[in-house]
């Protein structure tokens, strides 16, 4: 039977890790209405990548690694992408896994010119996002949990970016039919999303209150539900 499969591309910070799971946990969570079988595949203790026949769809994750590391656990992933497009199996990569898509396909990933954009930020749909299947339903602008410093900084040929803010221009993009990256992480939920802006930015337990606001994201979460969907047509 085709499974769904996680590609794991790293772990969470230890903190986050012990409190609330790890990105495949989260994605299974958001997947968990879907009634696919899950598989989850750890890349980067060098567990084998699903054949695409073996596949009604896959999910590369984040990690806390750069694509310009060029790890050999990353490289792998990258190289694998392509003839996964090409068999026409539904991909979505989030954050890392949207830049190593962008890369893997011919496009550049590199260092944001902007910065880091991290918490929960407004991204709008572009017009080329209206009749695409994994954003049915989205509002033309929506809220998004994010973290990141990289981007895909050149969309590889024949992509087509879907959606961005004022920070990133390349906040979801699609190559060919059914293969998607979104910079943002429809995983998180609100609590992980605090726990990484006192993690990442430093603050201490009595310095919670000052948090940057961050709240719900419901719609960004939608999507990893619809890619489900999307998924669930090709067993």
């Amino acid at each position: 039977m085709k499974q769904l499969y996680i590609i794991k591309a790293g772990t969470t910070r230890k903190s986050i890790l012990r409190n609330y799971g790890d990105f495949g946990d989260w994605i299974r969570m958001c997947l968990s209405g879907s009634g696919l079988p899950v598989s989850v595949v750890d890349a980067v203790v060098g567990e084998t990548l699903p054949e695409p026949f073996a596949c009604c769809g896959a999910i590369i994750t984040g990690s806390h690694a750069m694509v310009t590391d060029n790890l050999p656990w990353s490289l792998a992933i990258e190289a694998w992408i392509p003839q996964f497009v090409e068999s026409g199996v539904p991909l979505l990569g989030i954050c890392y896994g949207h830049q190593l898509l962008g890369r893997a396909l011919g496009g550049a990933v590199g260092y944001n010119p902007n910065g880091r954009e991290i918490g929960t930020v407004r991204i709008s749909l572009k017009p080329e996002a209206a009749d695409d299947r994994l954003l049915r339903g989205v509002a033309p602008v929506f809220y998004a949990h994010t973290i990141h410093e990289q981007s895909v900084l050149e969309l590889p040929p024949g992509a087509v970016c879907l959606a961005s803010n004022g920070h990133e221009r390349h906040h979801v993009i699609r190559v060919g039919a059914c293969a998607w990256g979104v910079q943002f992480h429809p995983e998180y939920t609100l609590p992980v999303m605090q726990e990484y802006i006192r993690v990442e930015g430093g603050f201490s337990d009595e310095q919670f209150d000052m948090l940057p606001e961050v709240h719900e994201a419901p719609e960004s979460a939608g999507i990893l539900a619809e890619f489900a969907c999307i998924a669930a047509q090709n067993r």
